[in-house]
C-alpha cells in the first residue's frame, strides 16, 4: 500500500497499511536506554506516603520491578522487588524494626541494600557480607514518596520548590495511572488549545467556563533549555486573564488557577497544581501531583481536597479510567484523549500545527537533553537559594478593551507580566511574589495610561 495522497477522497485504503513509527530515542525509558539513562539523574515520585502501610509495596517504575516500604523504625526502603536469594518477590516479605525480610527464607535486607540476616545460613557464614541487594535511596515529602534511580555518586540535592512556600496553602497529593507512554502524558501540558476544546467548548465545561475564551498564546524557552512555559491571555469583558504554564525536563509541570471566574482583579497567584509524569515502563506511566488549595487560588471554594488521593482528583472529569465508557463518550477527558492513543505514539501520523509549537519545543527539549547537548538541569537551588524559583501564575487585570488592536493590547499585557515574572531576582518565597504582583500593577498603570 502507498501512503495517500492529501486530496484523495475515501482514501483511508492507502494508508491502513502504514507501518508505525515510533521515535524510540524518546520514548523507551528502560535501564540503559538514552531515555531512561536521563530520567535516572532525577528524583521521582514513586508513590503516595498513604499507600506504605505495615505491608510491602510493589511498583514498577523505569522498567525496574521494586518493592517499597516503611520499617517499624521508620526509615523507607525502595528495593529491587526479587530477593538475591532464590528471586522470591519481597513483596510478600515482612516488615521488621530494622529492613525487610523475605518470607521464603528469612534473609533480611536493610534499605541501603545491605544483607543484615541469612538465619538458615551456618553461624560462620560470611555469605551475607559479600554482596548487597539492590536499593535506592527514597525521601518522602508531604504526602509523596520519591526515590532517586541513578548512581549512587552522582545523586543530585532533592529540589524544593517555590510552590511548597505559599501561606495557607494546604497540599493534597494524588496519583492516576495510564496505559500509555508517559510522553503522551507530559507533552498535552504544553497544549493550550486542548483547553479550549477538550476542557470547554466540546464538553461540559470541565475547568474554568471562562477557559473557552481563544486566547492570544506566547511559548517560551526558559531554564537554558531545560525547561518551557506557554502563557495565554484572555479578554473578559473589562478585564484581561494571563495565565502562565510551566514545565521542566523530564516530567516536571506546574499549573495555575484551575477554576479562575475571571470576575475580580488579581495581580499574581501561583500553582494550583505541581505534577510529574513518571514512566512505568514504555506502554505505562503515573502521574503523581499536588493540589494546591488555598483562597488565594480558589477564592470561590470550587476546589475539593477531600477528592484527592490515589486514582482520584478533584478538578475535570476524564481524568481517571474510573468511569462508564458511555460517560466518558459524552464527555471525554485527558485520560480518554492520551490512552485512545494506543501504548505508544505514532508520530509519523502526526500533522502538527502552529498550537502544536509547545509540544514540538518540549520534544526538541528532550532530544537534545538525551544526546547530551545541553547540560542536564538538575533542579538545583539557584544562587544558594534554599529554593527553585518557577514560572508558574495567573493574573487578572482591569484593562478595558480598545476599540482598534485590542488583541495586541492583550497579548502585550500577558508578554510583558511574564518578563516581569522571569527577570524576578528575590529569593523565592511570599516577599518574591509580593514584588512581582507590584510590578505586574504598575506595568498595567503603564498600560492604562496610554489611553489618556
Amino acid at each position: 500500500m502507498g501512503e495517500v495522497a492529501p486530496s484523495q477522497e475515501y482514501g483511508g485504503y492507502f494508508s491502513a497499511g502504514l507501518p508505525k513509527k515510533h521515535d524510540d530515542e524518546l520514548l523507551e525509558t528502560g535501564p540503559g536506554t538514552a531515555a531512561g539513562e536521563y530520567l535516572r539523574k532525577f528524583w521521582h515520585p514513586v508513590c503516595l506516603s498513604s499507600e506504605l502501610t505495615d505491608l510491602p509495596l510493589a511498583v514498577r517504575h523505569l522498567g525496574e520491578d521494586l518493592v517499597l516500604f516503611r520499617d517499624k523504625s521508620g526509615r523507607l526502603g525502595a528495593l529491587h522487588r526479587h530477593c538475591s536469594h532464590r528471586g522470591t518477590s519481597l513483596e510478600y516479605g515482612i516488615v521488621s524494626e530494622r529492613g525487610l525480610r523475605c518470607c521464603y527464607h528469612g534473609w533480611l535486607f536493610d534499605v541501603d541494600g545491605a544483607v543484615l540476616d541469612t538465619p538458615g545460613e551456618p553461624p560462620e557464614s560470611r555469605l551475607k557480607d559479600s554482596f548487597r541487594h539492590g536499593a535506592y535511596p527514597v525521601r518522602e515529602y508531604r504526602g509523596l514518596v520519591f526515590a532517586y534511580l541513578g548512581p549512587p555518586d552522582r545523586k543530585p540535592r532533592f529540589p524544593i520548590y517555590d510552590a511548597y512556600l505559599q501561606p495557607d496553602d494546604d497540599l493534597a497529593p494524588y496519583s492516576i495511572w495510564h496505559s500509555c507512554n508517559w510522553l503522551h502524558v507530559q507533552e498535552n501540558i504544553m497544549d493550550p488549545a486542548h483547553i479550549v476544546f477538550l476542557h470547554s467548548r466540546n464538553n461540559q465545561y470541565q475547568l474554568s467556563p471562562r477557559m473557552d475564551v481563544m486566547p492570544e498564546v506566547e511559548f517560551r524557552e526558559t531554564d537554558n533549555g531545560h525547561g518551557c512555559l506557554y502563557v495565554t491571555s484572555r479578554r473578559i469583558d473589562d478585564l484581561v486573564w494571563v495565565r502562565c504554564i510551566h514545565a521542566l525536563l523530564p516530567g516536571f509541570f506546574q499549573a495555575g488557577a484551575l477554576f479562575e471566574q475571571g470576575d475580580a482583579e488579581k495581580f499574581y497567584t501561583g500553582s494550583a497544581l505541581t505534577r510529574w509524569t513518571v514512566p512505568i515502563d514504555d506502554n505505562h506511566c503515573m502521574i503523581f501531583g499536588y493540589r494546591h488549595f488555598s483562597e488565594a487560588l480558589d477564592p470561590h471554594g470550587f476546589g475539593k481536597p477531600e477528592e484527592c488521593g490515589k486514582e482520584i482528583v478533584d478538578f475535570a472529569p476524564g481524568q481517571t479510567m474510573h468511569r462508564d465508557y458511555e460517560e466518558m463518550q459524552r464527555n471525554p477527558g485527558d485520560w480518554e484523549v492520551l490512552v485512545s492513543q494506543g501504548p505508544l505514539p505514532d508520530h509519523g501520523r502526526e500533522h502538527p500545527g502552529w498550537t502544536d509549537t509547545g509540544v514540538m519545543m518540549m520534544r526538541r527539549q528532550f532530544r537534545r537533553a538525551l544526546r547530551g547537548e545541553s547540560e542536564p538541569d538538575l533542579h538545583s537551588p539557584q544562587n544558594g537559594w534554599d529554593a527553585r524559583a518557577t514560572y508558574t501564575f495567573d493574573s487578572v487585570l482591569r484593562i478595558p478593551p480598545r476599540n482598534e488592536g485590542d488583541n495586541a493590547l492583550v497579548a502585550e499585557a500577558g508578554h510583558r507580566a511574564t518578563d516581569i515574572v522571569l527577570a524576578a531576582e528575590e529569593p523565592p518565597g511570599p516577599p518574591r511574589d509580593q514584588a512581582i504582583g507590584e510590578r505586574i500593577r504598575a506595568m498595567k498603570e503603564e498600560l492604562l495610561s496610554r489611553r489618556e
